[in-house]
């Protein structure tokens, strides 16, 4: 009879890639905010939510998703996407929103610089 074993745990990913550790060579942290296409990309809006409600704008087809409820959302992203998120200046809630979807295996990025960085570099924003 076979000796049964647990099976050893495999290091976390930080995205969809064949690397499995938790840095990731083939996906950076963050993209240009010149290089934002919102029309070929999923792009979510991670403002907290006092920040989304004071502001007017947001980048075309972006979803707001509130930063501090990420255990509510973070299942329905797709892992077969190219994801950005943006907060106001791509800070604190960007690199924590950025680490936690990696972990959880999505291949996303932030805007550096944030929404602020996008706008200075001539990105497009609706009215919300």
């Amino acid at each position: 009879m076979p000796i049964m074993t647990e099976p050893t745990p495999q290091p976390l990913k930080r995205c969809a890639c064949s690397n499995p550790t938790d840095q990731c060579p083939d996906l950076p942290r963050t993209i240009a905010p010149a290089k934002v296409n919102p029309d070929t990309t999923l792009v979510l809006d991670v403002r907290r939510e006092a920040d989304f409600a004071a502001s007017n704008e947001i980048i075309p087809g972006a979803f707001w998703k509130n930063p501090d409820k990420i255990d509510a959302w973070i299942g329905a992203v797709p892992k077969t996407h190219d994801v950005v998120i943006y907060c106001v200046r791509g800070g604190a809630v960007s690199n924590t929103v950025v680490d936690r979807l990696q972990a959880a295996g999505v291949r996303a990025r932030f805007i550096e610089g944030g929404l602020e960085a996008y706008k200075a570099a001539g990105g497009k924003v609706d009215r919300k």
